[in-house]
Order: C-alpha cells, then sequence, then structure tokens
C-alpha cells in the first residue's frame, strides 16, 4: 500500500515492535499516532490491561479513548475487504489472513471488558489508583479522599492561626516581618506547591554558604569589615570642608553630617553617598577620586587616604551586607516551613486527604521506598509491559521520576517477565512547553530522552529517536511565519524547529493589522461613571472594537474561507461563520473581557469567557441574594437583589413602589401588599416555610426546579449561565460532604470560596471562542486572532525563588545579592523562552488565518509579540495591505479567488421545532416481555447425591471458581495464587482464606490440563451475553451469560463451566436444567450465527473434563422447559 511521507512516519512511529522518542510539531496528528500504537499493540496480541497510556489532561485521555474506542468498534462491524483496507491503513503490510480479521473485530469487546478498564488515564488518576492499590506501603488511608482548592484554602487558614496562637507564635511574627503580601494565604499556598525545596534539615550555616557567606557569619563580622575606628575622626574633618564647598558638596555634607560613622544602620546610606548607583558605568564602585568635589580634596590631604580606603571597604562590604540580609529572611522562611509545612502533612493525614501534588509525591516516594519498592515493582511489573506518554514535554520532574521507576525493570532488561517484549513510547513537543508554573520543565524532555536511550542500549531494543515535522492542520503561509518567526531561539526549544504543510495546496493568510496606540493624556471621566469602566477612547476598548466589527463584518459580507471537499486535497470557498473565529490573549486582562464584551454589543455568538468565577457569576449571585434573604429575613439588600433577578423579573419602578416610604423591613412591606404580588409571595412563603427543613443543595434545586428558577435565569442571561448554575450546586454538595448543613454555613462557605470552572471550549458550536492560550492547547480554528501582542514585563511575582533546589527569598532590584540575582536572572530569562513558546502555541492554533494585533505600549527592543510577527512577515515576503482602518501587513499562500462551494457541507442546521410535543399526552406505556435466564427454565440441576453444601454454599462457590476462570488465564502461572488470594479477598464473592487453596487447586486442574487449553487460547471470549426471542419457547425472550465462546470461520462452540460435586458420566445423564439451558444457548446462537454451525459442550471443573452435547439432546430437552 503506497503511502504519503507524512502517513508513513505516522506508521513507523506507531509500530508497536520497538520503543519510541517522538517529538511531534504541532498539528502533526500526534493523537491519532498514540492511538494507531495502542490499536497496534492490541493487534499484536497484547492484552489490553498490559498497556498504561499516561495523558496530560484528563480531556486528553477522553479523546483518546473515544478515538480508540470508535475505531475499535468500527472493525467489529466491517466487512473483511474494508477491514483490510483499515488494517493496512493502520501500517499492517503483507496478506492479512481471516484469522487476523477475526482478532481485529473482538478487539472492542476485550478492550471494554478488561477488568478495571483499559488504562488510558492522566499522571495524576493513575497514581491514585497506585496509592489506592497499596494503601499500606505508601502510608495512606485507603479512603483518602482528594483535597479541593478551597479545602486545601481553609486548611491553611487553620493551621496558620493555631501556629500564631502557639508556642510558635514567635516564628510566625518573624514571618510577618518580611513578608509584605495583604494575604498570607499567597505564601502558605507557595510554601505547599514547593514542599520539595524545604524537606532537608537547613542550618545558619548551611544558607549562609548558599550565599558565599563564611560560617558563623553575622552583623557583628560586617562591621568590622567597614568600621575601623577612625571613621568619626574622618566625619568630623571632612563634614566642615565639604560644607564649604560647592552646592553638591553642601548637600552631600548635610546627609554626612546626620552619621556617626559607627552604626551598622547606616552602611545603606553610606552606599548611596560612597558609591556610583547600578546604572554607572562602574555599578555600586567606589568613587575614589570623585568624591568629594576637586576642590575639596585639596582641603583635605590628611584624611583622604583614609576616606579612600573607607569608601573602597564600603563598596566590598555591600555584597555581604545584601547577602547577609537575604540569607536572614531566607533563614525566616525556611524556619517558618519547619513548623508549617509538618503541620499541613498532619492535619492531612489526620483528615484522610491528599492534594494533587500528594498524589505524584507519594507514589514516587511509594516506588523509591527501598524498603517497600522492589514488591511494588514486582507486582506491576506483571501487569505493564508498554508504557505511552502523551504531552511529554509538560511532565514534571516529579512525574517522570514515576515513569522512570515505572520502566526501570524492563528497560534493564530483567524483571519478572524479560520474555516478553516490552515498550516505552514518548510524544511530546518542547516547543509546547508552557505550563512551568504547574511544574513542567521542557529540559526534562532531552534529559529523560538521554537516560532512556542509554538504559535500552542493554536490552537490544535501542530507542528510536522520531520527528513529525508535517503539520495536518495549518496552511503554509502560517508555518513559513512559524519557522521565520523563531528562527535563532534556539533556547526555547527551536534548535531544529521546521514545519512542511502537509496540505500545500490550501489557502493560508497572516494579517498584522496596524497597532493602536495608547493614548496620549487619559480622558477625564465623569464622577457619576462608574470608575471600573474603561473610557470609549481607551485603546483596549478601541481594539476590542475593532475586532467585534471585522467579525461582524466577515460574517455579514460574507467573506470567503477556503474548505477542503471531501478530504480529496480540493478547495472550495465558503462564507466565514462566527464559530470559525478563535480569540487568544496572553491572561485575562481587561481587553479579554472588553472583547467580549465587543462581541455581544455587535449582535455575535459569542461561548464567553473560558474560565468563570462562581462566585462573581450573576446567576450564582442571584441564587446567594434569595438564599441570604432566606437566611436572614431582615436583609433588605438581598430581598432587592432577589426580586429585580430574573427569578422574579421585577422592575425598577416595582421596587421603587414597594420600597419608598415603608416603615419597616421591605419583607414586611412586601408581606403588607399580598394583593399586589401573590406569585412572589407565594414563592417566597413556600422557600421560607422549607428554609430550616432542607438542606442546601435541596433548598437550590427547589428554587431551580419546583419554582422554575432554572428556566428563567437562562431566560434572561443566556445558555452560558447554566456552568455557573451547575458548578454552584456542586458546590452545595461538597459543602455538605465536609460540613454539618445549614444556610448560613454554605453561605458564609461560599464567601470564602474562589472557586473557578473551566467550561469545555471545543463544543462551542457556532460560537465565538475568547481564551487564553493556554486554555488553547490542542484546539483550532479555521481563523485565529491574536489581540494581546504587545508589550509584557518579564517580572517574577511570587516572594520566593527555587533555584538548583534551594528556596530562596526574593530580594528585587538592586537589594539584591550576587545569588538571588543569579536565581532571578535564570528564571526571568526561562520565563522569556515559555513566552516564546505561548507565542508558538498561539500561532499554529491557525488553520487558514492568522491575525495578529495590538494596542498600547508596543516597547522599544522589538521584543513584543507584534514587532517579532512583523519582523517574520517582512523575511517571509509580506506585502503591505491597506485595510479599513489603516495600513497593515499581509503574508498569503494559495489561491484565495477560487469558486464558492456549491453546499457548505459543515453549515451548522437550525433547530427543529418539535410542535406540539410538549402539549400531547404521552402514548400509553406497554410493558416489555419479560425477560428469563436460561437457568430459569426449569429441571433439576444437580444429579442426585449432591450432599454436604447449602444451595447458597454452592452458588457462593461456583461463583467463585468461574471468576478465577475468568481472570486467571490471563495472569502468569507463578502469580496464581498470589492473585487468587487477592480476587477472593474482598466484595461479594469473598472467601474463607482456608478455603482458597481448594478453589485454586480445581481452577489449576482446568487451566494445566492441555486438552483444555483451546478454551483459554487467545481469541476466545469470556463471560458473553447473549439475548434473543426464541421461537421454541413460543416467542419468550431469554437473556444469559456464556462462560466461554469459541468463534471459527464454520463453528461456534459455546462452553459452561459446572461445579457440581457429582459428575455425570454421559450427556444423557445430565441434569435436565443444565441441558435446557445449554439448548436455549445454542437456540440463541443459531439466530445470530445462521450461517454456522453451533455445538455446545459442559466443562465440569470437579473432573477437569470436557463433555460435548449433541444438538438433538440439548433442543429437545429445551423444548420440554415449563416457563413460569
Amino acid at each position: 500500500m503506497r503511502r504519503d511521507d507524512a502517513t508513513e512516519r505516522q506508521v513507523q512511529a506507531a509500530r508497536p515492535d520497538g520503543s519510541t522518542w517522538l517529538s511531534a510539531n504541532a498539528g502533526s496528528g500526534k493523537t491519532r499516532v498514540l492511538t494507531d500504537r495502542v490499536a497496534r499493540l492490541l493487534l499484536s496480541g497484547v492484552e489490553p490491561q498490559h498497556i498504561l497510556c499516561l495523558t496530560y489532561t484528563k480531556a486528553a485521555a477522553s479523546e483518546m479513548q473515544n478515538r480508540l474506542f470508535k475505531r475499535l468498534g468500527g472493525w467489529a462491524m466491517r466487512p473483511d475487504d474494508a477491514l483490510r483496507d483499515a488494517l493496512r491503513e493502520l501500517g499492517i503490510d503483507g496478506p492479512i489472513q481471516t484469522d487476523a480479521l477475526r482478532q481485529a473485530r473482538t478487539l472492542f469487546a476485550r478492550a471494554i471488558e478488561t477488568p478495571g478498564g483499559l488504562k488510558i488515564q492522566t499522571i495524576h488518576s493513575f497514581c491514585a489508583s497506585l496509592l489506592r492499590r497499596f494503601p499500606l506501603e505508601a502510608r495512606v488511608t485507603p479512603q483518602f479522599t482528594e483535597m479541593d482548592d478551597h479545602s486545601a484554602r481553609q486548611l491553611r487558614a487553620e493551621i496558620l492561626q493555631r501556629l500564631a496562637e502557639g508556642k510558635d507564635a514567635s516564628v510566625v511574627e518573624d514571618m510577618a516581618t518580611i513578608y509584605s503580601g495583604s494575604d498570607f494565604d499567597d505564601l502558605t499556598r507557595v510554601l505547599t506547591a514547593q514542599r520539595d525545596a524545604f524537606q532537608d534539615d537547613v542550618t545558619r550555616d548551611l544558607v549562609l554558604d548558599w550565599f558565599d557567606l563564611a560560617p558563623g557569619y553575622d552583623a557583628k563580622a560586617l562591621r568590622a569589615a567597614v568600621f575601623t575606628g577612625d571613621e568619626p575622626e574622618i566625619l568630623r574633618q571632612l563634614v566642615p570642608a565639604m560644607l564649604a564647598g560647592g552646592s553638591n558638596d553642601c548637600k552631600q555634607a548635610a546627609r554626612l553630617a546626620l552619621l556617626t560613622g559607627q552604626d551598622l544602620s547606616e552602611l545603606p546610606e553610606l552606599e548611596n553617598i560612597f558609591l556610583y548607583g547600578g546604572s554607572a558605568k562602574k555599578p555600586f564602585g567606589a568613587k575614589i577620586e570623585a568624591f568629594p568635589s576637586k576642590d575639596c580634596r585639596k582641603t583635605i590631604p590628611d584624611i583622604l587616604d583614609a576616606l579612600n580606603a573607607w569608601m573602597t571597604r564600603v563598596e566590598q562590604a555591600r555584597e555581604a551586607r545584601l547577602a547577609l540580609a537575604a540569607a536572614e529572611k531566607t533563614l525566616v522562611l525556611h524556619r517558618f516551613a519547619r513548623v508549617f509545612l509538618p503541620a499541613y502533612e498532619r492535619q492531612k493525614t489526620l483528615r484522610g486527604w491528599l492534594d494533587f501534588d500528594d498524589l505524584i509525591v507519594k507514589a514516587r516516594d511509594l516506588l523509591t521506598d527501598p524498603a517497600v519498592a522492589a514488591w511494588v515493582l514486582y507486582r506491576l511489573d506483571g501487569g505493564i509491559d508498554h508504557i505511552l506518554v502523551d504531552e511529554a514535554q509538560d511532565t514534571s520532574p516529579v512525574q517522570w521520576q514515576v515513569i522512570e521507576r515505572l520502566a526501570q525493570e524492563f528497560t534493564s532488561g530483567a524483571g519478572a517477565r524479560a520474555d516478553v517484549p516490552r515498550t516505552i513510547f514518548v510524544v511530546g513537543d518542547k516547543k509546547q512547553s508552557i505550563y512551568s508554573f504547574q511544574g513542567a520543565d521542557p529540559r526534562e524532555f532531552d534529559r529523560m530522552q538521554a537516560e532512556f536511550a542509554k538504559r535500552l542500549v542493554s536490552t537490544n531494543r535501542p530507542l528510536s529517536a522520531m520527528e513529525l515535522e508535517y503539520s495536518f492542520r495549518s496552511a503554509d503561509a502560517v508555518l513559513r511565519l512559524v519557522d521565520q518567526t523563531f528562527t535563532g531561539r534556539d533556547s526555547a526549544g527551536f534548535a531544529s524547529s521546521m514545519h512542511r504543510a502537509f496540505k500545500n495546496a490550501m489557502p493560508g493568510r497572516v494579517d498584522l493589522w496596524p497597532a493602536i496606540e495608547k493614548p496620549a493624556a487619559p480622558e477625564k471621566i465623569a464622577w457619576h461613571d462608574p470608575v471600573d469602566r474603561r473610557s470609549e477612547s481607551d485603546h483596549m476598548v478601541l481594539l476590542a472594537d475593532r475586532i467585534a466589527s471585522e467579525i461582524r463584518r466577515m460574517v455579514d459580507q460574507r467573506v470567503m474561507i477556503p474548505v477542503e471537499i471531501e478530504n480529496t486535497g480540493t478547495y472550495r470557498m465558503r462564507p466565514v461563520r462566527e464559530g470559525d473565529v478563535l480569540i487568544l490573549v496572553q491572561r485575562r486582562s481587561s481587553l479579554f473581557r472588553e472583547v467580549i464584551r465587543a462581541c455581544k454589543d455587535k449582535g455575535l455568538e459569542v461561548a464567553g469567557a473560558d474560565r468563570l468565577k462562581v462566585g462573581a457569576e450573576l446567576a450564582v449571585r442571584d441564587l446567594a441574594a434569595l438564599l441570604s434573604f432566606l437566611a436572614t429575613p431582615e436583609d433588605d439588600l438581598s430581598l432587592a437583589v432577589a426580586l429585580k433577578s430574573p427569578l422574579f423579573g421585577w422592575s425598577e419602578q416595582q421596587l421603587f413602589t414597594l420600597a419608598q416610604g415603608r416603615k419597616g423591613y421591605l419583607w414586611e412591606a412586601l408581606r403588607n401588599r399580598a394583593d399586589t404580588h401573590p406569585d412572589t409571595l407565594t414563592i417566597l412563603n413556600d422557600l421560607r416555610d422549607q428554609t430550616d427543613f432542607l438542606r442546601p443543595y435541596e433548598l437550590i434545586e427547589r428554587i431551580l426546579t419546583r419554582h422554575d428558577g432554572r428556566r428563567r435565569i437562562l431566560g434572561r442571561l443566556g445558555q452560558e449561565a447554566e456552568d455557573g448554575i451547575d458548578a454552584f450546586l456542586a458546590q452545595a454538595l461538597a459543602y455538605e460532604r465536609g460540613n454539618i448543613p445549614s444556610l448560613t454555613g454554605f453561605l458564609t462557605w461560599m464567601e470564602t470560596d474562589e472557586l473557578e470552572i473551566k467550561r469545555q471550549m471545543d463544543a462551542a458550536g457556532n460560537r465565538i471562542r475568547v481564551m487564553t492560550v493556554h486554555g488553547a492547547k490542542g484546539l483550532e480554528a479555521p481563523i485565529v486572532i491574536l489581540p494581546d501582542a504587545g508589550r509584557r514585563d518579564n517580572s517574577i511575582r511570587d516572594m520566593m525563588l527555587v533555584h538548583e533546589g534551594r528556596a530562596l527569598w526574593k530580594t528585587a532590584g538592586d537589594d539584591a545579592p550576587a545569588t538571588v540575582g543569579a536565581a532571578l536572572q535564570a528564571q526571568l530569562e526561562a520565563q522569556e523562552a515559555e513566552r516564546d513558546r505561548l507565542l508558538y502555541v498561539a500561532m499554529t492554533r491557525a488553520e487558514k488565518w492568522l491575525i495578529v494585533a495590538a494596542a498600547g505600549d508596543l516597547g522599544k527592543d522589538g521584543s513584543s509579540w507584534f514587532h517579532r510577527v512583523e519582523a517574520a512577515m517582512r523575511a517571509s515576503g509580506g506585502v503591505d495591505h491597506g485595510f479599513d482602518f489603516g495600513q497593515g501587513v499581509r503574508l498569503e499562500s494559495g489561491d484565495w479567488n477560487l469558486p464558492e462551494t456549491e453546499t457548505d457541507s459543515a453549515e451548522i442546521k437550525p433547530a427543529q421545532v418539535l410542535e406540539g410535543l410538549f402539549s400531547r399526552p404521552a402514548p400509553e406505556v406497554k410493558a416489555l416481555p419479560e425477560t428469563l435466564s436460561p437457568s430459569d427454565l426449569g429441571g433439576a440441576k444437580a444429579l442426585p447425591g449432591e450432599a454436604g453444601m447449602s444451595e447458597e454454599a454452592a452458588k457462593l462457590r461456583g461463583s467463585q471458581i468461574h471468576l478465577l476462570l475468568e481472570i486467571l488465564p490471563s495472569v502468569d502461572p507463578s502469580d496464581w495464587a498470589l492473585r487468587s488470594n487477592g480476587i477472593l479477598s474482598g466484595g461479594d464473592l469473598a472467601a474463607e482464606a482456608a478455603d482458597i487453596p481448594a478453589l485454586l487447586a480445581e481452577v489449576t486442574s482446568v487451566l494445566s490440563n492441555p486438552d483444555l487449553a483451546f478454551l483459554f487460547g487467545k481469541g476466545t471470549l469470556a463471560e458473553i451475553p447473549v439475548s434473543a426471542t426464541l421461537p421454541e419457547l413460543g416467542g419468550q425472550r431469554v437473556h444469559g451469560l456464556i462462560d466461554r465462546l469459541i468463534i471459527q470461520p464454520d463453528r461456534i462452540l459455546a462452553v459452561d463451566f459446572k461445579t457440581n460435586g457429582v459428575v455425570p458420566d454421559t450427556p444423557d445423564t445430565c441434569p435436565e436444567g443444565i441441558l435446557r439451558q445449554m439448548g436455549a444457548y445454542a437456540a440463541a446462537l443459531r439466530l445470530i450465527y445462521p450461517d454456522r454451525q453451533i455445538d455446545t459442550a459442559i466443562l465440569w471443573t470437579r473432573t477437569a473434563r470436557l463433555m460435548p452435547l449433541s444438538n438433538d439432546l440439548v433442543m429437545g430437552a429445551l423444548r420440554r422447559s415449563s416457563l413460569p
């Protein structure tokens, strides 16, 4: 089968027989490669439970699983020729025999029936399952719960309060003296996020060493280095001499006159006088021969050498002073962390809580603990043969340690299953590493590649490094601009970045709009205007209006964009729709909000913000106001807000009429006018009657459902309000799980909550999407607008730095010692490199048309996105272009004058109106015919003489053996005993420890019998449900589970396991009830497979004997069935 170069690279990358490290450009189809590789692993005979695929987000895991199941499900239904084509497209070369087709059709059932499910999950989800599997070894409670942000914030505040009131109050006070933030939660949040930097017991001398200071160095040593004793005399002679000099000498003399020349606290002022500034040619150097003035120096020859020596000592001591101050603050930080973090961990343990970082850290600790790691890895060694890692560039160092330990056994060629081919597959793109705030470090991508390559050399299965250069998403113009923009940005991960457009015939366009300058003077705002509203002439407002106006024009004037015709490589043009547009910003600033507002003002369909603060949503605020009134009827403001909300729909005039001139509370005034507002009073009275009896969730649900609140809110605020309502309900449930439910308690709990919810923007329909670049990772759109391309300050906001694994207190500006300065510079360079990668992600979301715009300060160093894109467009052949609003630049590829499509295959269909759907009475529900089990058709199930065990005990024993026969065939025989103990140790089918050896012995006799091996080989199916309407039973429907089904080209064999104590000698002497059951299976299978021979057999586990049953025997028994 001939494949193009791009597809062939994907096929080679998905080969299941070796380990691969794949660097994939944006839009190169890495999700397809991952899915293809899993499918090919399954085709090669790998059991689903032996595959572990780790993704970065739940959405990515869900997307990959959906794609895989869709493919496997499609295979199950395809005819032979179509299935062969699908397998060849996947990369299966050579003749494809019937057996391979049969196996491919069974993969869907095998995947969905795998115990525990096919393991496609996030690293956090995997670590959580690992901890739940080994809770004792991991030292966690088996019933641990994962903390949410609200619980974590409350716990941090609680611990801080306890520390401040306890024996460690002085530590908190010391921390408060150096921390200038308004909220201590910011500090404690950073501490818990960077807990690994505080693991060691840090001493004062160790911190001094970090800052290149000698052990024991303190203020006394610093003072001795600056003040030698003659400084007061120098000042006594210097000050008068300078006062007699020029104006500058006089100013400096006045400052010196306030000093004693003996106090260490005077050192910063001496530095200001004696040393040059930070921007001088000699930054912070002593003013030798320059202080005081030349004329003044002539008058003090006796002290000039001593003065110069003093200034030199001040210069030399400056770094030591800054280092000592930073070291003291760093030591305070570590002392605070030493009491706060253990208390935080202790309280989490007592409550059975783990946060997201705990899941990774504790899994890492579990896998590296020498006391238990070997045992855990041994247990896992039998379960994981193939590891696939998605979005590897965003994997943090701690997460890599987990993956590294999981792969350690089979990357060394050892382990419990050394004879089984085992692989690792890693796919990522350093250029898209934009989550450093979550611990991602793109340098780890290269380090781990080198580490795995070194390890796999010894296994004779070396690591194959591959790249995917082709983009299946973006047009050539966009990709050429991307390559040009990042030329020379090697430090950010663009060393060998080149992109090739797979759809090279698709027309592409990039526009650079003229920037909007910031007004020279801000417009005066009237005193009565809202202070948080920008003026109409504000540059951000103007840019937002320009964007909305242009989209409006595109839609109204039917501006055309290219669309491919049925994957033929042929393109036609179709009109722009709102859903084609994706607007990306760097952060949710005022521009973000202004763009959404402007789009709504222009009547455009916009999906709203990609993240919502639940407490700030109008729908939530309206509901909260009503709840506040119900909790406190005297709360006039809350009642007024509720009445004005969509829940009641009062007008300003109605509220004014009620409130003006009232004598008491607003609620009393409303009750006194019951005849004027009967509907409102009916609702409020009902809710007040229920307030003391319903939990918060139930009360909210009553408002939304019984009193039509949800419909009213959505009717006023739009469908997007539903996300906030659902989040509010979820918060009510979360509150009730951890607290004694009360309405007042819930309202107080919500006041301290800053929950944000992420809306799924990939399903926004035909609506404009406005979101951050971070949120758009993995998305794409025909038209992408980047309006936030202006200058961004590269600053560090956190109060502490982590450099080379050390937590340092941040000292900004000229007060930073060399150690802190190096850490600051390293972090600033990392941030700048990540900002490059953020621009790359933003640009590569565009399929056909990329628009770049900016407003305000663009900077003068050319580092803004706007200037970089402009320079790259000029270098790529971009030309000046006149837009309606000014002169810009345009870069194009392909023919934008193609004919319009006759029909728009992607056009949004209007919603169908179902006339009278809810006005007609529903048809009468007819009862479905009762479904019987094949084992309920009457007749004896055992031969005479079976005794010694109750019926319930016999059924339980049979179910236990059935369960072992279902699971153990896929387990290595050396692990059967261990797995049996685990399988039967809990749940409804738990067995007594003393009974398990006998159960296992019976199962082992079956599984070890070579004559029965064909029943448990590859391609056989276990526990297969079957349903059918049987003519032999007068049209009665039956449903049952066949223990083992063997499907062959011309024959179907159904086998049922029986655990009877007394085994018949011949089929004729089988119990009648068993024969009737097998007859039902045979009749059902004959309806499903009419062209194949249907055979049945009983496997008697007590004697490990397979007894074939003739068709006449079982069908005769079926016809004798007695229906209930």
